[in-house]
């Protein structure tokens, strides 16, 4: 175990930066526990901190931050059962190339690939496709070090409460994940009328694996994504490597970047800008296997905020939305992105015993979010709608109480697991009390 010197950290969208008192780097689950003890004689907090991928300041440590880089790859593969458990900052990106050799994947992600599998499930990431839920739904036991630096291993039922921890529980160590045999995935990607989706919303998301769309407000079109589950073994037509190129890099990130620079510039440009963005992208067929066609590459920065609603009230919700920006008068480039899940059992989760629709709210990280994503979080209340962990978002804790069932029970397993709070930091306060 070794101390770092002291520097200030940001997250990856810029929204939350500090300067812990310390950074260390334990090496195993005994050397965390080690330094949860140290701290808590001290009376210092502890965060750890994976990729940066939250909005929030969920991981902000202004006590001493723990960097888990050297809790990488996998620990233990049962092949029969396909359990692989990993150790909590092996990155989503790196787990296709675990995972291969052993003719496994991970049953579901989402389309960002960066954070660490600790992070994701903590926060409760989670991907598209109302037969699936999010990623803390396949996990199947975890590692964790709880405020007193007791190691704890956490399996079958328990599971629920503790794996979407917001990191208000302990600091996990391992992971222990349900994966599936290697799958490959069709996807079709097109342009179509918005109203259209919208009234064909149920439809869509029950008959097919995976469906999600794109919009660009000022616009009426919808970019839609279709994919469809295929065996391991099926004959593969990926993207030849220039268009990939073309479509993920050049258009997707450096000319994206452009006119989002353009539009602070000249924001009156932004519709017409949106228009052109909806006629570049978005029409598309390929093959290829899972994780190269669930994740895309994200070099434009934005900042955002999600929130989970009944399945079914998604196409008011977008309306609502349109109708919002028309009525303000505002100009905004970044598209809308619309999802489902399923339902889940999982205490913390944003799916929690209802099917789930995801509306995610996005700025350019060099324009002013405030008003726009507030106004969309009313809407969003309106509708019942439970605020993703790791993005930006108003809610305090006494009205995460009326939208969660489990909240009060993960208070008391909180108190049982950290009484000192030496794992609570501002964020914390705000959502889950003190």
């Amino acid at each position: 175990m070794t101390a770092m010197k002291r520097k200030p950290w940001r997250n990856w969208a810029g929204t939350c930066a500090v300067t812990p008192v310390r950074v260390e780097r334990p090496t195993s689950t005994d050397g965390v526990a080690a330094v949860i003890r140290d701290a808590a004689d001290a009376g210092l907090s502890v965060k750890a901190v994976g990729a940066g991928h939250s909005f929030t300041d969920i991981a902000a440590a202004p006590g001493i931050q723990l960097d888990l880089s050297a809790l990488r790859g996998i620990v233990d593969v049962d092949r029969a059962a396909r359990l692989v458990t990993v150790r909590a900052d092996t990155r989503l990106n790196q787990m296709p190339g675990l995972l291969r050799p052993h003719g496994l994947a991970m049953e579901n992600l989402g389309d960002i690939d960066a954070q660490s599998i600790a992070g994701a499930i903590s926060t409760g990431t989670h991907g598209t496709g109302l037969r699936f839920g999010g990623i803390a739904t396949q996990v199947r036991g975890l590692t964790l070090v709880d405020g007193s630096g007791n190691v704890h291993r956490v399996e079958g039922d328990d599971v629920a409460g503790h794996v979407i921890s917001l990191g208000a529980l302990g600091v996990v160590t391992e992971v222990t994940l349900q994966c599936v045999d290697m799958f490959a995935l069709e996807d079709v990607e097109a342009a179509e009328s918005l109203e259209t989706v919208l009234e064909e919303w149920r439809e869509r998301i029950t008959e097919h694996d995976h469906f999600e769309f794109y919009w660009f407000p000022h616009t009426d079109v919808a970019l839609t994504k279709t994919q469809r589950r295929l065996p391991g073994d099926a004959e593969l037509r990926p993207l030849p490597r220039w268009r990939r190129r073309l479509d993920d890099d050049v258009v997707s990130n450096r000319l994206f970047e452009l006119t989002c620079r353009m539009g602070q510039v000249l924001p009156t440009a932004i519709p017409a800008v949106n228009r052109v963005a909806t006629r570049l992208t978005g029409r598309r067929t390929h093959v290829d296997l899972s994780t190269n066609v669930y994740t895309t590459t994200r070099d434009v920065r934005f900042t955002e905020t999600e929130f989970a609603i009944p399945v079914d009230s998604l196409p008011a919700v977008v309306r609502e939305i349109d109708d919002l920006v028309t009525r303000r008068d505002w100009r905004i480039s970044f598209p809308i992105e619309c999802r489902a899940a399923a339902a889940d059992d999982v205490w913390m989760s944003t799916a929690y015993r209802r099917d789930t629709a995801y509306v995610a709210v996005h700025r350019y990280h060099r324009e002013p979010n405030e008003a726009y994503f507030n106004a969309c979080e009313e809407i969003f209340r309106e509708h019942g709608g439970r605020p993703h962990w790791g993005k930006m978002h108003g809610m305090a804790h006494r009205d995460l109480a009326a939208a969660y069932p489990k909240f009060e029970d993960f208070l008391v397993l909180r108190d049982s697991l950290d009484p000192r709070r030496v794992f609570a930091n501002a964020y914390l306060d705000r959502v889950l009390g003190r």
